[in-house]
């Protein structure tokens, strides 16, 4: 024998011997996508292509060879050798035949997939053989048979549908704002002259009450010296009800209750009044300046209580549903990224935004070490779901057609089965199945589109040939 041919028979004995390893490894012929050992009928055919161990142990040989007992191998011919293919009968009688152990031969299709059928074999245009269908492959419950040979080339595999926890984090950019209900601006209700400014500047920290300017306001003066001069009078005729009014005038242009106190003291009209802050807060923006002349309403002061901030986030329109109010979030300040801080969602602003297709949501958080500032960007990820269990499916199982959701049951022995289902929420790889599945069921999360592929070109072969077969 020559160096190449001995090599060649090598090579084979190799391949023949991994093979075997391998059937004998995995127990071909199981369900879920397991291929099975083809069964030879007959006497051994062929040549030798290895030699195995009388025991079945993983032992092979590409030559004649003898255990340690001296007991020889056993020689495998090509009949015998464990195949992937689909082997069709291997007489005529055969092929139109119900006998033993043969399947009756219906036609032969396209192997493009194209609706053409013959009852003989043949070959396409480009050289390819038509493929058998077999009495058995076809059923009229909706499922389709499949050989176990094509559904290992094929690489499918299945998963069972069970019950799962589905959790699934929000994930969207924020902003911090300030609380709306923890704002304040400090202006006149009446025109006015800024005498003296408080050392008080943008960012300062500031008390309620705590002097901020010093004004002076003609019409100011002109209401506390009527005041003064109605509680300073002693004349029966003045009554009570004057010294109310003129008091409601001062109260009504909102001067400081300790200077109304002052003047009823004192009896005496103050040439310049105090204007306090009116909360606790922090000064984001001032404009008084020392000797304006300031109308009214102008801002003077804005104030802010950041205690406790706004942390507005921009939710995607198709995460929005998985979203309610009182969920536990996360914010992580981008500029303070090992920092994280824990809130509640407190409300799902009501419109949505036309350019970003996202809808805004509130989450209050607490703010005692003012890390968190106005227009600051953060990262949040709210969690969603419940702690009850569904029933779910790998998202890989479910085709979506954009009309209807679909998964193909495995039930075993190359039979699969497509059916439709009702989606609900996802989460962790998963979604859950409200309508279409039981616990007991099997899914094909792994080549699912040439099942279904197959299943749709089935369906229409057998519609094909039976309008055939009408007269």
């Amino acid at each position: 024998m020559s160096t190449k041919a001995v090599a060649a028979a090598l090579l084979a004995a190799t391949i023949a011997a991994g093979i075997g390893f391998v059937a004998g490894r995995t127990g071909l012929g199981g369900e879920h996508g397991t291929p099975a050992v083809v069964a030879q009928q007959g006497e051994p055919s062929g040549s030798i292509v290895y030699y195995r161990h009388p025991d079945g142990l993983p032992q092979w040989s590409a030559t004649p060879r003898h255990t340690d007992d001296h007991r020889s191998f056993v020689a495998v011919r090509a009949s015998e050798d464990v195949s992937f293919e689909d082997r069709p009968p291997t007489s005529a009688a055969g092929r139109g035949s119900t006998g033993t152990g043969a399947r009756k031969l219906l036609y032969y299709r396209n192997p493009m997939g194209l609706p053409d059928t013959s009852p003989v074999p043949k070959k396409d245009s480009m050289g390819m053989d038509y493929v058998p269908v077999y009495e058995g492959d076809d059923t009229d419950d909706g499922s389709v048979k499949i050989s176990v040979a094509k559904v290992q080339r094929s690489g499918v595999q299945s998963a069972p549908a069970e019950q799962r926890v589905l959790g699934h984090a929000v994930q969207a950019p924020a902003t911090v704002q300030v609380d709306e209900r923890r704002q304040a601006v400090v202006s006149l209700r009446f025109d006015a002259w800024i005498d003296e400014v408080a050392n008080v500047t943008t960012g300062d920290v500031v008390k309620k009450g705590q002097p901020l300017m010093r004004i002076y306001g003609p019409t100011l003066s002109a209401d506390a010296a009527q005041y003064a001069s109605v509680i300073g009078s002693r004349d029966g005729a003045i009554g009570a009800s004057s010294i109310k009014g003129a008091r409601q005038r001062l109260e009504n242009l909102a001067v400081p209750e300790a200077a109304i106190a002052e003047i009823e003291r004192t009896r005496q009209v103050p040439l310049r009044i105090e204007w306090p802050a009116p909360r606790d807060g922090i000064v984001l923006q001032r404009t008084a300046v020392e000797g304006m002349k300031a109308a009214a309403g102008d801002v003077l002061f804005r104030l802010a209580d950041l205690s406790v901030v706004w942390v507005l986030a921009d939710v995607s329109e198709n995460d929005l549903p998985l979203v309610t109010p009182g969920q536990a979030v996360t914010v992580r300040p981008r500029g303070y990224p090992n920092r994280a801080f824990t809130g509640k969602v407190a409300m799902i602003y009501p419109q949505i935004n036309k350019e970003t297709r996202t809808a805004r949501v509130r989450i209050e958080l607490a703010n005692e070490d003012a890390i968190l500032k106005p227009d600051m960007y953060a990262e949040v990820e709210i969690a969603t779901g419940t702690d009850t269990p569904v029933l779910a499916v790998p998202d890989d199982a479910v085709i979506d057609s954009g009309t209807r959701r679909l998964v193909i049951i495995d039930r075993g022995e190359g039979r699969f089965e497509p059916r439709t289902v009702v989606l609900g929420r996802r989460g962790d790889g998963y979604v859950e199945i409200r309508e279409g599945l039981d616990d007991s069921d099997w899914v094909v999360v792994r080549a699912t589109f040439l099942i279904d592929a197959e299943s749709n070109l089935k369906a229409a072969l057998r519609g094909l040939t039976e309008a055939d077969a009408r007269p």
